[in-house]
């Protein structure tokens, strides 16, 4: 992923990829949802549970931080092939310009049923803390990316799956 492009594969390479991938959910606040990233026919899952119990109702996966080439600077933004099933998500990339806590996010919803591909250019992304907007942070610069990962904070609960053909950055 040196170059910001995923791409599920078979066999030990799938599982390896798989591993990278964690969930952040909202039982860190209380809440009941559960996520997690398979790879199964060639594709990556981002599948579980939003739950509303308990004041929570977020379900995220993070890729492992990676230390992206200076190609992802000359990058336009990034692009996704998925296939969804109607409900909201968000791309989310980890800054080193901003903190720990913080990301810059873009919301896309796919239509349910069908293959989209979703391009957005990197000044599309707006800096986020807890699910509000940072009026002072920097625009995203492609270079301090060191982490991407999925979210989906809809307000509806319910079992989800969105299905990821790739990732790729784009001129």
């Amino acid at each position: 992923m040196s170059d910001l492009h995923f791409a599920p594969l078979a066999g030990e390479a799938a599982e390896e990829e798989a591993r990278r991938w964690y969930a952040v959910n909202d039982g860190v606040m209380g809440g009941e949802s559960k996520s997690g990233f398979q790879v199964a026919q060639g594709e990556g899952r981002f599948v579980g549970e939003t739950s509303l119990a308990n004041g929570g109702g977020f379900a995220s996966i993070r890729r492992e931080p990676t230390a992206f080439e200076p190609s992802l600077a000359g990058a336009g933004g990034v692009a996704l092939r998925v296939y969804g099933d109607g409900r909201t998500y968000q791309l989310r990339l980890k800054s080193r310009a901003l903190d720990e806590g913080s990301a810059y996010r873009v919301a896309f919803t796919p239509e349910a049923g069908e293959w989209q591909t979703w391009r957005f250019a990197w000044h599309e992304f707006e800096a986020v803390r807890r699910g509000k907007h940072l009026s002072d942070a920097p625009a995203l610069a492609p270079g301090d990316i060191y982490q991407l990962g999925l979210l989906i904070a809809d307000r509806r609960a319910g079992a989800f799956c969105l299905r990821l053909a790739h990732i790729a950055a784009v001129a």
